[in-house]
């Protein structure tokens, strides 16, 4: 295993849709297996392959100390409620901001080993889920605020 590079904004494979993973099979396992020891040495919750370079519906989220989420293809099919949290991402380092997310989410996709996966994820692990899938579609968390005044240093907090 190798830990990758995380590209950083405003790096052009950050804002381009990442491509459907049609087989997954010894490369795709690879590049996983590289994200998670890449999310894990970088003290991050998730992680998307787009963030590290490969632009494939691929996402990883640390669910506890020893359980990643492996998610190829996501698609969120279903989302509840609303709440305002802070948010912050490797790719935009040194930065948080106030942003709404969902309060729960449902998300449909395939495990590593080809399997469908259907999920129902509140607090955090929705919030990761959503964040990721922002990822693969382009979008960061920077574009949900009015302006970048709303950002704060990591650590911080706003007035």
């Amino acid at each position: 295993m190798a830990v990758l590079k995380i590209r950083t904004n405003p790096d052009p494979v950050l804002r381009k849709k990442a491509r459907k993973v049609n087989s997954i099979d010894v490369s795709v396992n690879r590049l996983i297996d590289n994200m998670i020891e890449t999310m894990q040495e970088s003290s991050g919750i998730g992680l998307a392959a787009n963030q590290v370079g490969a632009p494939l519906r691929i996402v990883v989220i640390q669910e506890s100390d020893d359980e990643v989420l492996v998610l190829i293809n996501p698609e969120i099919v279903e989302t509840v409620g609303e709440r305002t949290v802070i948010e912050g991402c490797l790719s935009v380092p040194g930065y948080q901001a106030e942003i709404c997310r969902a309060e729960t989410v449902r998300v449909r996709a395939k495990g590593r080993h080809g399997r469908l996966i259907r999920r129902k994820a509140s607090d955090l692990l929705a919030q990761a889920i959503q964040h990721e899938v922002d990822h693969l579609n382009g979008v960061l968390f920077i574009d949900y605020l009015a302006d970048k005044s709303q950002l704060f240093k990591t650590g911080s907090r706003p007035d």
